[in-house]
């Protein structure tokens, strides 16, 4: 079932999420709702938060990445088979360079910017199956797990940017917000709902 997407402003964007348990409610619905959600709105990764629950799940399939023709034969068939679902996960570190990469996100549509993340992370979660796992991610793979990440902790891509950035974006986030904004995806906006 398509599930409508939260849009900006809407406080459970900023909850940090809770962890849950294999007994979760419908878990198993929930991810392949999940996942049909993300489909039909284009995107690569959907976290919990943005589809109105504030607990720690999130979903990424990066094979759209895979097409990419600048990216080695080696990275295009890492992304091509990249289909995960995290629960409970923990970025226990991040090194390796900073690199800016245009970002963007289906609560927030329309405004993309570059934002500066580090190239590789260790991270422990557990699978959709309530395995245990500890991997390390690196490049375009752990961007995208860092972006999601960041949403079960209340964080948003717009918060990595320059204060002159966040100035430049404010009408057009305040527009998301009230839902003055035309999309190809359901979506729930917060200020819409509060005027009815």
């Amino acid at each position: 079932m398509i599930l409508p997407i939260v849009a900006y402003g809407d406080p459970v964007l900023r909850k940090v999420g809770k962890e849950i348990n294999k007994d979760y409610p419908k878990l198993r619905e929930l991810i392949d709702n999940m996942f049909d959600t993300m489909y039909n709105a284009m995107g690569v990764g959907l976290a919990a938060p943005q589809i109105g629950l504030p607990i720690r799940l999130f979903i990424i399939d990066a094979s759209p990445f895979a097409e990419d023709e600048e990216l080695s034969e080696e990275e295009r068939k890492v992304l091509k088979d990249f289909k995960k679902v995290f629960i409970n996960a923990k970025i226990i570190e991040e090194t390796g360079e900073k690199w800016n990469f245009n970002e963007g996100c289906l609560s927030i549509p329309d405004v993309r910017e570059d934002v500066s993340r580090n190239d590789t992370l260790k991270i422990e979660y557990f699978d959709e199956n309530f395995e245990k796992c500890s991997e390390e991610y690196e490049g375009l793979i752990a961007r995208v797990i860092q972006h999601e990440y960041d949403h079960i902790e209340g964080i948003l891509f717009t918060d990595k940017l320059s204060s002159l950035k966040k100035r430049l974006l404010k009408g057009k986030l305040s527009n998301i917000s009230k839902g003055k904004i035309t999309v190809d995806y359901k979506m729930r906006f917060p200020e819409a709902k509060k005027a009815r």
